[in-house]
């Protein structure tokens, strides 16, 4: 029998249930932790992904409702991979990996968990990061809280882009 201990999941699972986007965030007082919010720009914003493959895995995404790239006007384009790199940098001060992985997921048949609306996912990596966990009980152990990993990231995006 597996046990994994992921305690930020029951506001998910007690919480109130919603058929807006969980991706389009609305100002309101104490939004940015309450969603994991790091920075924000006109066109963008980049937050903790509250189910990381790794810790310090961030999701860049944009504010408005846009399938792809091909959807996003010029501005809102320079905005969004200046806020890319932006996250990278700040994530390698921060938690110093040995890698980053950047991708995106594009439909639903590449993985999209949320195809109408692009994001990027910014994965910090270690050498000996995943262990046998994953290949052999298909379970991801996270060795960090959430909101200590916030609290960590936090003070290397109060700069706005």
């Amino acid at each position: 029998m597996k046990q994994v201990w992921a305690p930020w999941r029951i506001q998910y699972i007690l919480g109130k249930k919603g058929k807006s986007c969980f991706l389009c965030i609305r100002k309101s007082k104490g939004y940015r932790r309450r969603h994991l919010i790091l920075a924000e720009t006109d066109h963008s914003h980049v937050l903790l992904n509250k189910y990381p493959y790794t810790s310090g895995h961030l999701m860049v995404v944009t504010r408005r409702h846009v399938a792809d790239l091909s959807g996003m006007t010029d501005e809102e384009l320079t905005d969004f991979f200046k806020l890319v790199r932006f996250s990278v940098n700040a994530m390698k001060k921060a938690l110093k990996p040995d890698g980053v992985n950047i991708g995106a997921n594009l439909g639903k048949a590449a993985g999209a968990g949320a195809d109408d609306h692009f994001h990027f996912h910014v994965v910090a990596r270690w050498n000996g990061d995943n262990n046998f966990m994953p290949v052999i009980g298909d379970t991801m152990v996270m060795p960090e809280h959430l909101e200590k990993t916030y609290d960590r990231l936090e003070p290397y995006f109060e700069i706005r882009v």
